[in-house]
């Protein structure tokens, strides 16, 4: 299949067009909307979905082949929002704040691209390892955690020259070692007890410890209904990224290119790790949807709680409003392309 057909196919899924029909809904000034709590739910079901299934393929998993997949993973992600943060700074001019917040949500992973890539792959028939979600909850939490501790570290840097230099000034949270630690271990807490890490976790333990003849019991609910929710979900997240529009001036140029720019690198980054390790056309493509991907539910209530001076305006019109769309509609079937090419 060529880049164009791939191209096509994904542009003409019933997931892609929901997304955007959500967007033509905003143009329209329509009043159609996905109840709050209707989303929510939504949120939970795809969460423990993706859980439950990765989790039911684990089982029979071999767990040394999966151990360096899983590393190559955890150290992608922990890297990303190292060089991410970095551009921001040096680059686009940002605050501490605002360019820690950006690349923790560059470095995390969005599940709905998650979906959506291994929706695309299924309707395809391309295989991959069972094991990816794996990839994808290992891949959540550890970038947000990095870019929340570059910041600190530079909160601290900054409030030790103030005081070196006689300028005094507020205690900053690295001033005290045990007010940081204190911290640090409510952020982490906090990630890690967010409602999508434990369905995710959750549904990979309960999927492991059932096994595949225990999840053929609920599979016309969590497998059958899976892509008809997505559409619901995709749906609203079009809506959402449609209403802020209009955030595009304040991101400015720069943001905008580094939103669009960012995924490509990463996804390439995701590529290339696969076929080092050895993972399957298919499983390349997941990660580097990851890899490319960029988190609008889990980093942004870390960030909220972790970074409130950043700016919800810059992250959340970068990752849901640029990249996720990007992603959908572009990035999937040029990450599939790169693939073809790399292990043909």
């Amino acid at each position: 299949m060529t880049a164009l057909e791939l191209a096509q196919a994904n542009l003409l899924s019933p997931a892609v067009l929901c997304f955007g029909l959500g967007g033509l809904a905003v143009l329209a000034r329509s009043d159609l909307r996905v109840p709050d709590g209707v989303f929510a739910a939504l949120s939970m079901y795809l969460m423990f979905s993706i859980g439950l299934r990765g989790g039911a393929e684990l089982r029979h998993a071999d767990l040394a082949a999966i151990a360096a997949p899983i590393a190559g993973a955890l150290a992608l992600c922990s890297l990303i929002p190292l060089w991410s943060y970095a551009a921001l700074r040096r680059f686009g001019g940002l605050s501490v704040e605002n360019a820690a917040a950006i690349a923790a949500h560059y470095g995390s992973v969005s599940a709905v691209t998650f979906a959506a890539v291994t929706t695309m792959l299924d309707r395809q028939g391309t295989p991959y390892e069972g094991y990816v979600a794996v990839l994808l909850a290992t891949m959540e939490v550890p970038a947000i955690i990095v870019a929340i501790a570059l910041a600190r570290l530079a909160q601290s840097a900054g409030a030790n020259h103030l005081v070196a230099s006689g300028g005094g000034g507020a205690l900053m949270l690295g001033d005290s070692p045990q007010l940081g630690r204190t911290c640090h271990h409510s952020i982490l807490a906090e990630v890690l007890s967010s409602k999508s890490i434990v369905l995710l976790l959750g549904g990979l333990a309960i999927g492991a410890l059932a096994g595949p003849a225990s999840i053929d019991k609920v599979k016309p609910f969590f497998v059958d209904l899976f892509q008809g929710a997505l559409c619901l979900f995709l749906l609203e997240l079009g809506r959402m990224a449609a209403s802020k529009a209009g955030e595009f001036r304040k991101v400015g140029a720069f943001l905008i290119g580094f939103a669009l720019v960012m995924p490509v690198l990463h996804g390439l980054m995701g590529i290339g790790l696969a076929h080092v390790l050895g993972m399957s056309p298919g499983g390349a493509v997941v990660l580097a949807a990851l890899a490319a991907s960029a988190s609008y539910i889990a980093a942004p209530a870390a960030v909220q709680l972790a970074l409130p001076e950043a700016n919800p305006g810059l992250y959340l019109t970068c990752s849901l409003a640029i990249t996720f769309p990007f992603n959908i509609l572009v990035g999937l079937p040029l990450y599939q392309a790169l693939a073809q090419a790399l292990y043909s």
